[in-house]
């Protein structure tokens, strides 16, 4: 299933598969003057075709390589001709897909993307009306990035940003890189914040990335506390996240609040504030 709605000059599509009449895990993309920012899962990707079909479309930035971030890509290319960019180490898994091991659940949400040519983007995305920055934002994948357009005050965030306090992980996270992304991103003149979910923020925004980095701060400093009096993982994880949420039994144990702090004990190897 795929949403349309208007969000002032930006269009926002925001795709679903429904599974016995629910839908599960939006993404979403999002379209600004001939430019299209994600393209939302693979089970989407006809829909994404017939709802841009009469839009001008010069250009697509992927924010990572995910597969509901990249699901339409193929298809675009392919019927429009247009032209995508992302990070350079995303470049690989777009043009083969099958590079990134999908675990169940992400075959049953989202599915597998068709390849896709990218070139590597550059410091800046320039439209007819509009100028871009590029931020380089890893913590949520290594790959990934935000578009920020100063004037407007838009920050197109990808999955840098995602809302409510974290209790848990995947364990490929860096953590400490994400803290940066967050505090990279709370330092811009954000008046609009556009992430990946589809759930447009426009109040508070620079005050929303402030909160997620300083809970994920705040949560790092006790979880290293409690190691350091002794406490194994298992016990850390009981006192601060409590038992594992829902997603965990969805993603047959790919997301886990043990992940979440384990990812604080290993430290971060990829954290840094350098852009593209």
């Amino acid at each position: 299933m795929l949403q349309v709605e208007e969000c002032g000059p930006v269009r926002k599509f925001r795709a679903a598969r429904s599974i016995f009449g629910r839908a599960f895990y939006y993404t979403a993309a999002y379209w600004v003057d001939g430019l299209l920012i994600d393209t939302t899962c693979p089970f989407a990707a006809e829909e994404m075709l017939q709802a841009t079909s009469s839009l001008a479309l010069t250009r697509i930035v992927n924010t990572h390589c995910h597969e509901d971030h990249i699901g339409a890509n193929g298809p675009l290319q392919q019927a429009r001709g247009v032209t995508i960019e992302a990070h350079p180490l995303a470049l690989p898994v777009l043009a083969n897909p099958r590079l990134q091991y999908l675990q169940l659940y992400r075959r049953i949400f989202w599915g597998w993307p068709e390849p896709s040519r990218g070139t590597a983007i550059g410091d800046w995305v320039e439209t007819e009306h509009h100028r871009f920055r590029v931020l380089h934002t890893p913590g949520h994948s290594p790959d990934h990035i935000c578009l920020y357009e100063a004037e407007q005050g838009w920050l197109f965030a990808g999955d840098a940003y995602v809302g409510g306090k974290d209790r848990v992980a995947r364990p490929d996270y860096d953590i400490y890189a994400m803290i940066v992304s967050l505090r990279k991103m709370a330092a811009l003149g954000v008046t609009v914040l556009f992430p990946g979910s589809g759930t447009v923020r426009t109040d508070e925004s620079v005050a929303d990335l402030q909160r997620k980095a300083d809970y994920l701060e705040e949560l790092g400093v006790k979880v290293r506390e409690l190691h350091r009096r002794g406490l194994p993982v298992q016990a850390i994880q009981r006192k601060l996240l409590g038992r594992d949420p829902t997603i965990r039994y969805l993603t047959l144990g790919h997301f886990r609040s043990r992940y979440l702090v384990e990812a604080y004990l290993r430290g971060s190897s990829a954290a840094n504030d350098s852009e593209v």
